[in-house]
């Protein structure tokens, strides 16, 4: 799986502290590695954009948009089902654009309680006409665009402070957990999707052999056993409470054919999951 470092790959100013990008695609594109080099706000237009984190993993459509923290995720976009395309506009800013900013209004008071990578946002009325504003500009010279770019990084930074609060701006600043502490977040976010040891490492900025002794330090397991562990009490809950049959849930199980999924379920719970339905 081939990494993709944005906005760096986009060809843009790279001395501007904000920079706007339209992207669009008519294909879907599977679970990509993405490096944010910089704080990111996607406005999506058309489509549904997944986004696993190291501390959320989110799924948003054209009612919502999703701001994020510079550093490592895994993206994944889905054309629109009507239009068959997928649009988003992309603003970029820098931590120090950020603290410009949080200088230039000291009045605004927040204690940040927790250290979050990605928040997401509904459109209403004022957003979806910035963002049309946005387009507006793209079809400007690039010397006008900079010009006008960080006015508009600050109205709608005023307008989400005026409507969340300013946490959510010096949570992006803060500074990163330790990397025991970004695991966990990884690993407890992910525990019930099929991502790859090598996917896993790299959420957490770690090489896979890094990522596998950190992770049986904290759990005392290699990480198969444990993800294989909590797939299996999923299952078991999903069978007890959703009435799922054993043939519909061994994939989400992570296994590749009922048989394989049986068998693992009855060492664990000592009943096929079959029996395991009928006895809850």
């Amino acid at each position: 799986m081939e990494i993709t470092i944005l906005p760096d790959v986009l060809n843009l100013n790279v001395s501007q502290h904000v920079q706007l990008y339209r992207y669009k695609t008519t294909e879907d594109i599977q679970k990509t590695k993405i490096i944010l080099s910089k704080n990111t706000i996607s406005f999506l237009k058309h489509g549904v954009k997944a986004v696993f984190g190291d501390d959320k993993n989110i799924n948003i459509n054209e009612e919502r948009f999703v701001m994020m923290k510079a550093g490592n995720c895994l993206m994944t976009e889905t054309v629109s089902s009507s239009l068959r395309n997928y649009e988003s506009i992309l603003l970029f800013f820098t931590d120090e654009e950020i603290l410009r900013f949080l200088e230039k209004y000291k009045h605004f008071k927040s204690d940040v309680s927790e250290n979050r990578a990605i928040y997401i946002f509904d459109y209403d009325d004022y957003i979806r006409k910035f963002v049309d504003s946005l387009e507006q500009i793209l079809n400007m010279s690039k010397d006008v665009q900079s010009n006008i770019l960080q006015s508009k990084f600050e109205e709608i930074m005023l307008y989400l402070v005026h409507r969340h609060s300013a946490g959510f701006l010096k949570s992006l600043v803060r500074d990163i957990d330790s990397k025991t502490s970004r695991l966990i977040n990884v690993v407890e976010n992910n525990k019930h999707n099929k991502l790859s040891l090598d996917e896993l490492a790299f959420l957490c900025n770690m090489s896979a052999s890094t990522f596998k002794r950190s992770f049986f330090k904290h759990y005392q397991t290699t990480p198969m056993k444990w993800f294989n562990e909590q797939r299996l009490n999923y299952t078991a809950f999903m069978l007890q409470t959703k009435r799922n049959r054993p043939v519909d849930i061994y994939e989400d199980a992570g296994y590749e054919n009922l048989s394989n999924f049986v068998q693992a379920f009855k060492k664990k719970f000592g009943v096929t999951p079959k029996q395991y339905q009928i006895d809850n």
